[in-house]
């Protein structure tokens, strides 16, 4: 080893599995930024779902072994490398992507995936903002092309995405309906933008929305659990609605009949098919969302390194959770 090198704790995967095979490594080196590389001293890091599928190995990208994960983290700038300009040491900074992964005391990230955390904001909230708050952006404004007065129905409404979307609906103008599974949940989605909440365990929830649209229907559906809502959904919609897949866990029969009256349509939503044109423009609207005051992170669960694996489990296996999960690094 090399002398004086500076170390890390950080979460390693050698093998692809279940939330065992997250291991607390704490000789690793801190990376050195080169070029246009930020590295960030992490104070938290989001953890998502999607990072859960990645570590299975049943997710459509898989990294190579061993690897890290985590992409959203927030922290200080400890260093930059020699062609930054837009950021210096001690600067309070957020990510929606890392090149040495989030999971770990210190973190590499391009600069045009580096944004400034505004001072309303403390750093547990800026690990809640990359992939929730960008993929709600791009679900709502990008893909559903949503315009004020409409109405939206956040599916799932008490996560991380389901808050932003809430928030964001909200900020541009539209009818928000939000459902979650705990009476926690839905004071939470209330206090977040939703005008109506629903309870989705309930077994006549899907009446009970019918019952406060009329027969209008509802004209956009973010869709966070498709394998179960999807053929529910498409009955909710207005004419020319559209269902936003923002999140399945597995497959589910839908009759295709029912968007042929409607002329409804089924829209698919992966937040790195953006370029980064798109995440600019998506980063830009955002910004003014925190510093407006509508874009505030709502914190649920927090973890320690040691305690992934489990925050691992519980972010699938715990539903009806309120607000974001985070990894807390100090």
């Amino acid at each position: 080893m090399v002398t004086g090198q500076k170390l890390m704790r950080e979460i390693r995967v050698f093998e692809f599995g279940g939330p065992e095979v997250l291991k607390l490594q704490s000789d690793i080196a801190v990376p050195i930024p080169k070029d246009h590389q930020v590295l960030i001293k992490v104070h938290a890091c989001g953890i998502n779902p999607v990072e859960t599928y990645i570590r299975s190995g049943t997710y459509s990208r898989k990294p190579l072994l061993p690897y890290t994960p985590g992409s959203d983290v927030a922290g200080i700038v400890e260093a930059v490398g020699d062609n930054v300009s837009t950021f210096k040491k001690g600067d309070r900074v957020f990510t929606t992507s890392t090149i040495s992964e989030g999971y770990a005391e210190y973190a590499l990230a391009d600069d045009h995936t580096v944004y400034t955390l505004p001072g309303k904001l403390d750093l547990k909230q800026g690990a809640a903002i990359g992939i929730p708050y960008f993929t709600a952006y791009r679900a709502l404004l990008h893909s559903a092309h949503v315009k004020a007065g409409e109405s939206v129905l956040v599916h799932g409404a008490s996560g991380g995405v389901g808050l932003a979307a809430c928030q964001i609906a909200r900020a541009y103008g539209l009818k928000v309906l939000g459902t979650a599974g705990t009476e926690e949940g839905q004071n939470t989605v209330l206090q977040n933008g939703a005008h109506e909440v629903f309870n989705h365990r309930e077994p006549n929830y899907i009446e009970k929305i019918k019952k406060s649209v009329g027969e209008k229907g509802i004209d956009v559906i973010i869709e966070m659990l498709a394998n179960v809502n999807l053929s529910n959904d498409l009955n909710l919609l207005s004419y020319g609605g559209r269902v936003i897949v923002v999140g399945s866990r597995g497959p589910i029969e839908i009759n295709p009949r029912d968007t042929m009256a409607k002329e409804s349509s089924i829209i698919g939503v992966a937040l790195y098919s953006s370029t980064k044109e798109e995440f600019r423009q998506f980063a830009a609207a955002l910004q003014a969302g925190m510093e407006i005051g509508w874009l505030k992170p709502v914190i649920g669960s927090q973890y320690s390194l040691e305690k992934v694996a489990q925050a691992h489990k519980n972010i699938i296996h715990n539903s009806g959770t309120s607000g974001k999960m985070i990894l807390l690094l100090e």
